[in-house]
């Protein structure tokens, strides 16, 4: 008697040849993407691939050019940055974006108010409503940044900055996190500390990875896309990723027969390759 198939999630947020084009240039072409629920699905390419210009649009931040997308089954193509951050797609940015004057509290607490809105209470002060203050003193201690709460937001590390970039997009209670380089310029213990973050966002939701540092992404995704020149050419398993060839010579650099390294010149495609076998090493 065979065994029944397994049971596979439907997608949390789905791309349907999701396309993107700047007059004659087309940025982001035909690309299929899902997003499950406890699975850190990572977009990898080099620079110029499209990997921002598909956050943005998955983000609403972008409408696409051509293409469908849907959230929890419903067609959401073409809505705003806002409509979709209350319908629960939370998202980080590459450069920092939080109110450096104000505690680590008051930024998370900013933070849930735009979910936990309540305009009708004129004579009450914002810093009282108890449910925004408890959204964010939850994302505090899911982040890690509960023991610095009242430290004013300039004189945290950039790692901890990065922490409460995520803190605060966890405190609007997304189902759905697009995270654009969480990891940037960050060292090794502060790499580690977010990584620890990453994977403990898996539970309860669907995660989507923008990164450039290789072994990060081969440590801490279920799943992996890789584009180039705006299309996706592979997607798969770390594993199913590292063998594959067209993956070698158009990522990291490879030279094929006859042509020359990828993008980045031999030093980039040196330290790219170098990463994947440390990967393939472990």
């Amino acid at each position: 008697m065979n065994a029944p198939a397994p049971v596979v999630p439907a997608p949390v947020l789905s791309a349907r040849k999701l396309t993107r084009r700047f007059g004659g240039l087309t940025a982001v072409g035909d690309v299929d993407l899902d997003l499950a629920l406890h699975e850190i699905h990572a977009v990898i390419g080099t620079n110029g691939a499209g990997k921002s210009t598909l956050i943005n649009m998955l983000s609403g931040e972008l409408p696409p050019s051509a293409g469908a997308l849907q959230l929890q089954g419903r067609d959401v193509t073409g809505w705003s940055q806002p409509r979709l951050a209350r319908e629960g797609v939370g998202r980080s940015y590459q450069r920092n974006n939080i109110f450096l004057p104000l505690t680590v509290r008051e930024n998370c607490r900013l933070a849930a108010q735009s979910r936990a809105q309540r305009a009708w209470r004129l004579w009450e002060g914002a810093q009282r409503c108890r449910t925004s203050r408890a959204l964010g003193d939850e994302a505090l201690e899911c982040a890690g940044l509960a023991g610095c709460a009242d430290t004013v937001a300039t004189a945290l590390s950039h790692g901890q900055k990065r922490q409460l970039e995520v803190a605060m997009c966890l405190a609007t209670q997304p189902t759905v996190l697009l995270l654009d380089e969480p990891l940037a310029g960050m060292g090794a213990e502060e790499s580690a500390r977010m990584l620890a973050l990453l994977r403990s966002l898996r539970d309860g939701h669907a995660v989507l990875l923008v990164e450039h540092d290789m072994e990060a992404v081969f440590s801490v995704a279920d799943r992996i896309t890789v584009m180039v020149n705006g299309t996706v050419i592979a997607s798969g398993d770390p594993e199913a990723i590292r063998v594959n060839r067209e993956v070698q010579q158009a990522y990291l650099g490879e030279e094929p027969e006859g042509g020359k390294a990828g993008e980045g010149g031999e030093q980039g495609a040196d330290s790219r390759q170098a990463a994947l076998h440390r990967e393939q090493a472990a």
